[in-house]
Order: C-alpha cells, then structure tokens, then sequence
C-alpha cells in the first residue's frame, strides 16, 4: 500500500502546482448548520457531537465542479452502535423534484469487541438516483485511535474514493453511453454526525446506547482543489479541456494504484451492489456491465 499512497501524494502535489489551493480551514471554508451546541470549529479542527437531543452538521460555503477534498478524521471510540458519522459533497436540491447529485462516505458505528468494526459506507447520486452502495468492513486499521485521511476527487472521467491515500472505489463516466454521470451540478462539502438506530448497525438491531453519550467525531486539516462555481458560465468554464484535471494522469489509476484497490477489495469489500442479484432479480444498473477501472 506505500507505494500507491506515495504516488497519491505524487499527484495532489502536481495538482497543487497547477491549482491554487483554496483557502484550506475549515473555519474559512465551513459553517454550522444544524445542533450549533453540538458544532465546533476552531481554525482547522472541528469536533462534532451527537447527544441525545441532537446531532451537529457542517457545510462548506464554496460551490465547486470537479476537483479534489481531502480531510482527516477521528471517529467515535468505544461503543458507536447506530451512529453514523459522514463526509460528502452535494449539489443542493432546489425544487421538489429531487435531482441532485452526491458522493459520500458514511461511517456506520458499531459496538466494540470481537467482529464489530465500523462500516464504511459509499455511494453516488445522480439526478436524484444513488441506490449504488459499496460497504468495506473498516479492519484493516483502528479509525478511532487516530486521524485518518478520507478524500473525493472528481474529474470529467471519475469520481475516486481514497482512504490514507489508497484507492478503494472508482465511479467512471459512461455518460456518452447513456449512463448517468455528475458533471453540470456544482456542489459543495458537507459533514455530519446523527443517529441512525433503525437501519445503521447490524439492520437496526442493534439501539444507540446513550448511556456512552456524547459521541464526538473530530476532524482535522481541510483541503480543497477544486474548479470553484461562481455563476452559471463556470459551467463551461470547469468543463473546458485546459483545466488540470482534464490531464491524461487523471484518467486512469495507475498500476500501484490498481494493484492496492483491489487488494483492498478483495479482503474487506462486504457489499458491491453490482452483485446484489436478490435486490436487482438480474437486471443490474448499467454501470456494472462496464469496467470502472
């Protein structure tokens, strides 16, 4: 695995040269938005906190099409059954019709001892869609005792979750063959912590136990590089080939790359629902007949 996270940080430090960073703290890019009792930001870090009478949200101010986010994060400790800790972007939902797009990362808790380790959890919407879970079982390190980094990055011809700096799932666009691909929506960054007790730990049957409460999520080093959505004609503007991340490194994983994501796969990979042939009865999404990598 060192040697693709070496050539992760590789490539953030070819995109910092091509792309000014933006601004990076989570004080000058985010904002509470919901149990501002239980949100702090202080400079770069920031401690969510879910109790029995609310959770804590954040959102990021810029709007964005394409780039990368990166933050680190601590999760809860201890007994975290049914608390669901997230990091994701989104587009906002201005109308009834929900049509908006969303890469996520959700972080499902569980008890402690034994088998029970956090779910991590995947996803992407388009045009209101997800129903495009990827679950990896979060044993191949402590997600608790420390910070981890959890990035998104998105081009013309991706959307690539990384843990640590490994790949572990790629989404790649077939938009010119009729499947759904984020490209027009700007969207900005989002992070939360609330209780999920009937469906986030072993299928709702296990309860948030609130004697362990409050549960704190700490995050850590915000970064953002992205194509910032001013007005509608950044639409054009972030979709113009002389953009960074339209280079020819951008549109494939490399061979280490490839090499760790699948080992990561192989090993802890616990739900692909590109193989979930009780939920789809054979007729999977279109996207799982094509290669994402």
């Amino acid at each position: 695995m060192a040697t693709a996270k070496v050539l992760f940080l590789a490539l953030i430090s070819l995109v910092a040269l091509q792309q000014a960073l933006i601004n990076a703290s989570f004080a000058s890019n985010t904002k509470c938005t919901w149990g501002y009792d239980n949100c702090q930001i202080n400079d770069d870090r920031v401690k969510l906190i879910l109790n029995k009478w609310s959770g804590a949200a954040i959102e990021g101010y810029n709007q964005f099409i394409y780039g990368y986010i990166d933050m680190r994060i601590k999760l809860v400790p201890g007994n975290s059954a049914a608390v669901v800790t997230t990091y994701y972007t989104s587009s906002e939902v201005k109308t009834k019709n929900d049509d908006h797009d969303e890469i996520d990362f959700e972080f499902l808790g569980n008890l402690t001892g034994g088998d029970n380790y956090y779910t991590l959890h995947t996803n992407i919407f388009v045009n209101g869609v997800g129903n495009r879970e990827e679950q990896f079982r979060m044993s191949w390190y402590d997600p608790t005792s420390d910070y981890h980094h959890y990035t998104i990055f998105w081009n013309p011809y991706m959307v690539v979750w990384s843990v640590d700096g490994n790949v572990i799932r790629v989404f790649r666009n077939y938009n010119d063959q009729g499947i759904p691909f984020p490209k027009y929506k700007p969207q900005r960054v989002y992070s939360s912590i609330w209780n999920a007790d009937d469906w986030a730990c072993q299928g709702g049957k296990v309860k948030t136990n609130w004697t362990y409460q409050p549960f704190v999520a700490n995050y850590l080093n915000y970064q953002e590089k992205s194509c910032l959505y001013t007005k509608h004609k950044s639409v054009k503007h972030c979709n113009h080939p002389s953009n960074w991340y339209f280079n020819a490194q951008y549109k494939q994983l490399t061979q280490a790359q490839l090499n760790t994501m699948n080992s990561i796969r192989n090993q802890y990979l616990v739900y692909n629902y590109c193989t979930d042939t009780k939920r789809f009865n054979g007729n999977f999404p279109p996207e799982c007949s094509k290669p994402q990598y």
